[in-house]
């Protein structure tokens, strides 16, 4: 078998559907399997694979193990010469797969070490995760306080020496896709199952990277990570970055004081100025757009209007829109396509799964998402 999809669920069982409905269309013309493993769900998760997905593989572990365990339990069930750690909230292109897989020839078999790809988040930004560089201490500081926005001269931790659309070596790959050979997954003890959370991808790269081979970013395929990195920097993001970074230092150099102090004073620092922070903004909706083939009559609080093609659509700034996609009417990669090309203020999008009747999306990187069930 040449490749084992791994998805690690924990209480998002729309997202799952979607995702796994995407991973099927995906896999279509290679020789492989999806392993759902589910930590200790309590929304009917495991339910809804058993009655929509009987033929997938369904491991129902009993309590949250966390995720580096979860994802451990599956690759050692896996058949396949290739894994891929793939998280739930994810819409994958019909090509993903098939593309990384002629990628991989390109890098010769000793090198090769994990390969991401482009992520982008439920408005169509591309999300700068899908690249990383080494975390030093100096590194992590300027990404903590955002200084990466100002100038590449501070880009590290975000791989800025390569654009968005721009393949190449890269330091860090996000654990939302991680593609890679099983045997060197299982060589390097998989996930550290010790890990803090922000550190579990990181240290999986480096650990990579310690026998020698190369992580790779291909941008030339896209997939939607609808729960991208949050931008908020509260006092709780500050204390788990800092615990994932200490972690890191500590088990592959030494605990930085200089790191754990500085992130203190940041701390502080955001306590005393957080009052003056603006309040999030909840989104206007002005009319829907439903791009579908199929006569679907979707009941919905403002206008709609019903289109069958994707060239009929004209923005308007001034109206505020949600573009609904018919999942059955467009392939997963035309959506995708679609979303990065018209990407905007004034839009957000929203998938229609037919099968299951629900509405899903995000309308931007730092919310939990969104499902409407009809």
């Amino acid at each position: 078998m040449q490749l084992s999809v791994i998805i690690l669920n924990y209480n998002v069982r729309y997202f799952l559907e979607q995702c796994v409905r995407s991973v099927q269309k995906a896999l279509e013309n290679i020789d492989a399997e999806i392993i759902v493993v589910d930590n200790n769900s309590t929304d009917a998760s495991c339910e809804m694979m058993k009655q929509l997905f009987p033929q997938i593989t369904l491991i129902e572990n009993k309590e949250n193990l966390g995720f580096p365990k979860g994802n451990n339990i599956a690759v050692q069930q896996a058949k396949g010469e290739y894994i891929c750690i793939l998280n739930p909230d994810t819409v994958v292109a019909e090509d993903t797969f098939e593309k990384i897989l002629n990628f991989k020839f390109q890098i010769p078999n000793s090198q090769l070490g994990i390969i991401g790809c482009k992520l982008i988040d439920g408005t169509g930004n591309f999300l700068p995760e899908s690249k990383r560089g080494l975390p030093t201490p100096y590194v992590a500081i300027t990404k903590i306080f955002g200084l990466y926005k100002i100038s590449n001269f501070f880009g590290k931790y975000y791989a800025q020496h390569l654009s968005e659309n721009q393949s190449g070596k890269v330091d860090v790959l996000v654990g939302a896709f991680m593609m890679m050979k099983r045997d060197l997954y299982l060589k390097v003890g998989g996930f550290d199952e010790n890990c803090f959370m922000y550190s579990d991808d990181i240290d999986l790269s480096y650990m990579i990277q310690k026998l020698g081979m190369e992580n790779f970013y291909f941008h030339e395929t896209s997939l939607i990570h609808y729960k991208g990195e949050s931008t908020v920097r509260d006092e709780k993001y500050l204390e788990r970055f800092r615990d994932a970074m200490q972690f890191f230092y500590k088990k592959h150099f030494k605990k930085s004081w200089f790191f754990d102090k500085f992130l203190q004073f940041g701390s502080l620092l955001y306590a005393i100025f957080k009052q003056k922070q603006p309040q999030k903004l909840v989104r206007k909706i002005d009319k829907y757009i439903v791009f579908s083939n199929n006569n679907i009559q979707l009941k919905l609080s403002k206008p709609i209007e019903y289109l069958t093609d994707f060239e009929q659509f004209k923005n308007t700034n001034n109206i505020n829109f949600e573009l609904i996609f018919d999942t059955n009417s467009f392939s997963f990669a035309e959506i995708i396509y679609f979303m990065e090309k018209h990407k905007s203020k004034n839009i957000t999008f929203k998938n229609y799964i037919s099968q299951s009747n629900y509405l899903i999306g995000s309308n931007n990187s730092t919310d939990r998402g969104e499902v409407l069930i009809f």
